[in-house]
């Protein structure tokens, strides 16, 4: 039988900031974009996303998160995955820790 108390603790503490997200209350296709969306309604649609972001208790948790790891699409933490890749070719050394 294992000895489960070498085990390392619980890591859910590093991802409980998900839970108090804003947009647990919205609906995953306003941050995400569909095939082939452009132009004016993926303005509207990332405007939307955003402000939803704007308001929320861990908004800097779920950029930090979507900048540490790469996220390749969405809006996180307020920022568009253009915004983000710009803020990480200007800064490439400063989100390297990695997720913790």
């Amino acid at each position: 039988m294992a000895d489960i108390s070498r085990l390392p603790g619980a890591s859910s503490h590093f991802w409980d900031w998900q839970l108090r997200g804003s947009c647990r209350e919205a609906d995953s296709a306003l941050f995400f974009h569909p095939a082939g969306e452009s132009g004016a309604a993926r303005a509207v649609r990332e405007q939307e996303a955003k402000a939803v972001c704007a308001d929320c208790p861990v908004r800097r948790e779920c950029l930090r998160h979507a900048l540490r790891t790469r996220e390749p699409y969405g809006v996180w933490g307020g920022l568009t995955e253009e915004e983000r890749h710009g803020l990480l070719a200007r800064h490439p050394r400063r989100f390297t820790a990695a997720v913790a």
